[in-house]
């Protein structure tokens, strides 16, 4: 049963950071692609950040470029998001992703419908 589990959210004030953590289970964890989305109350799901099975590369969205960092850990069948200088705006509810697809496009690793497995969500508050 393929598995993700997200964990590390919270509340946080401005400025402030956290780390938030994917568990993957169920699957060959190097043959996938992991993302972190995230979505805020009545708004779309968008991608944070990614980091792609074939080479290791990492891209965020322009929104948290400067300010968060995307990690694997092979060993531990994790993926990593650390997130500093958090804002009130990145308030939101947090997914891990993975994909088994290899893009020519590497900006279409930010959309949500290229995701085969999907975890429940992590949420993060972030006050001002």
């Amino acid at each position: 049963e393929v598995q993700l589990v997200e964990s590390g959210g919270g509340l946080v004030q401005a400025g402030g950071s956290l780390r938030l953590s994917c568990a993957v289970s169920g699957f060959i964890f190097d043959d996938y692609t992991i993302a972190w989305f995230r979505q805020a109350p009545g708004k779309e799901r968008e991608g944070v950040s990614y980091i792609r099975r074939t080479d290791g590369s990492t891209d965020y969205a322009d929104s948290m470029k400067g300010r968060c960092t995307i990690s694997r850990d092979n060993a531990k069948n994790t993926v990593y998001l650390q997130m500093n200088s958090l804002k009130p705006e990145d308030t939101a509810v947090y997914f891990c992703a993975a994909s088994a697809k290899i893009l020519v496009k590497l900006e279409d690793y930010g959309l949500a419908y290229v995701y085969d497995y999907w975890g429940q969500g992590t949420q993060v508050t972030v006050s001002s």
